[in-house]
């Protein structure tokens, strides 16, 4: 079992992958489960399929997170935008998928415009690489004129995807990302996409909130069913719907 409660934070040993009910997670700050373990393959699978994962900065320990509400998308449930359609249709970018996993976690590390830093460190740079290379996380890249103007990245578990982060160069080039996604994700019916923590541009592109027990009553379910292909298509179909 995990070295128990520390001022009610339960201390992870890195010699056994194991975490405690998400129902113990703190209220404040919302969702701060566990602190401590590795960013193995081994304890990253685990956490994800129990709708745990890791945030923290270069100044503090691995810390993990299942807050409640969760930002979550129902892929069949998406209808793009009639400004966004149109920008597909003009077909001005270009998408792949995981053709240049290092070059878009690199651009979701850069900094912001607004002069925020970022949360991926150099180890979870690295850890998310390991995944790629065993085929479990996966990138989205959009490129203009042969250079890579915004993508997205995340993990695979059975059916569900969990998104990471992501960015952009180019007006519009993450929402073409991301609709090249779902679009993909609708074709596999992928019925659940996470993406932890709401915010205004999720939400505009149609994420919505659900508590962490009915987020967790679909995951147990999803993360059960087959796989999806492998490898990913290099390019997906238009995503203009």
């Amino acid at each position: 079992m995990s070295t128990q409660q520390n001022m009610t934070l339960t201390l992870l040993n890195e010699d056994l992958v194991d975490f405690p009910s998400t129902a113990d997670a703190l209220g404040d700050p919302n969702g701060l489960l566990a602190l401590g373990g590795r960013l193995t393959p081994e304890w990253l699978l685990a956490a994800y399929s129990r709708g745990i994962f890791p945030w923290y900065s270069d100044d503090q320990p691995i810390l993990w997170w299942s807050p409640s509400p969760r930002c979550v998308v129902f892929p069949a449930q998406i209808r793009f935008s009639r400004s966004l359609r149109k920008t597909l249709r003009r077909g001005h970018f270009q998408v792949t998928f995981d053709q240049d996993f290092a070059g878009v976690i690199d651009g979701c590390a850069a900094p912001r415009a607004d002069g925020g830093g970022t949360w991926i460190t150099a180890e979870m740079r690295a850890a998310y690489l390991a995944m790629h290379r065993l085929g479990h996380a996966h990138s989205v890249e959009v490129w203009e004129g042969g250079e890579l103007v915004g993508g997205l990245y995340g993990i695979a578990i059975g059916r569900v995807f969990f998104g990471e982060s992501m960015f952009h160069r180019a007006t519009d080039a993450s929402k073409v990302a991301f609709a090249s996604l779902v679009h993909q994700l609708q074709t596999w019916d992928c019925q659940l996409m996470d993406c932890q923590v709401s915010n205004p541009h999720l939400t505009s592109l149609g994420a919505v909130e659900v508590s962490r027990e009915v987020f967790e009553s679909l995951l147990s379910r999803e993360v059960e069913r087959q796989a999806f292909p492998r490898p990913w298509p290099v390019a997906p179909p238009h995503a203009a719907q």
